[in-house]
């Protein structure tokens, strides 16, 4: 491969649709304020580069970025691209990585509002994310040890897995179909709220009104805390490990819970099943 070192580029389309490249201790800055540096490109490995200009990978194949910094000023660094493996590297530009294929994540620090938008498979492990409706309509993500902070996000999401997984986000999970949360946190408002197909193993659930309107839910051996009003309106499978503040018109199953403080029935059509399996923890948990 041939190999750029040490150059620095702010011109329109610096390197466009180069080949088989390796881009090493370059700059994309300066006052000719050029955007699309390496636009339709195939086969390009950056490493140790400094992104502060527009929108660097679009309409690429085959990128390796290693220890690389894409900063606020970089925004949509990551476009239409394809095969993609990203590592050690910052994304801290709004819309960082959108309409993407086959994109690998390690090790990471991404600060980026509305960052994965329609991507079709992505692997993301050991990394920080700072973000407001992330990896929206967004399908084939396999997540671990992923830390995430923001709003918005996963929605309308399908087919993935998420595991040892700590989510701080409100309105997670809506609309999303197919998915399994193992082992991991899950704290905010209103979780997965009309989703389908959603299972939730072993994992700690925290926050007002969540899993409601849900078709097929399932929950195994999870713990519930300042959950009030849960389960409105859905057909839920769950067995849960603590006691759980409300439960308000489950439509249909079997909730397992060692206490409840609060049970709400005041629709005919809520046919849920709710078993106490503990009821000495009843006058504790509700204290």
């Amino acid at each position: 491969m041939n190999m750029i070192t040490g150059k620095t580029f702010d011109e329109e389309r610096a390197l466009y649709g180069v080949q088989d490249v390796v881009v090493k201790d370059c700059i994309f800055d300066g006052p000719a304020d050029g955007e699309s540096a390496l636009k339709e490109s195939r086969e390009v490995t950056a490493e140790g580069c400094f992104f502060n200009l527009r929108y660097p990978f679009w309409h690429d194949k085959g990128l390796t970025i290693q220890d690389c910094e894409m900063t606020e000023a970089c925004r949509a660094s990551l476009w239409y691209s394809e095969r993609l493996d990203i590592r050690d590297s910052k994304l801290h530009g709004i819309k960082a990585l959108r309409e993407c294929k086959n994109v690998k994540m390690r090790g990471c620090d991404i600060i980026s509002p509305e960052f994965g938008w329609s991507v079709r498979g992505m692997d993301m492990e050991n990394c920080g994310v700072e973000s407001e409706y992330f990896m929206m309509r967004s399908d084939h993500l396999h997540f671990r040890d992923v830390h995430m902070k923001g709003k918005y996000s996963f929605q309308y999401i399908e087919d993935s897995v998420f595991e040892n997984c700590t989510f701080d986000t409100k309105d997670a999970f809506w609309h999303a179909k197919n998915i399994t949360v193992r082992n991991s946190v899950v704290k905010g408002e209103y979780l997965a709220w009309y989703s389908e197909n959603v299972t939730f193993e072993n994992c700690k659930i925290i926050g007002t009104q969540p899993l409601c309107y849900c078709k097929n839910l399932r929950l195994v051996d999870c713990e519930m805390v300042d959950t009030d009003l849960s389960f409105e309106r859905s057909e839920v499978e769950a067995t849960l490990t603590a006691p759980v503040a409300s439960i308000k018109n489950p439509l249909s199953g079997h909730i397992y819970v060692p206490a409840v403080c609060e049970i709400i029935r005041d629709i005919e059509e809520a046919k849920g099943e709710i078993v106490i399996q503990k009821e000495r923890v009843q006058k504790k948990a509700c204290a």
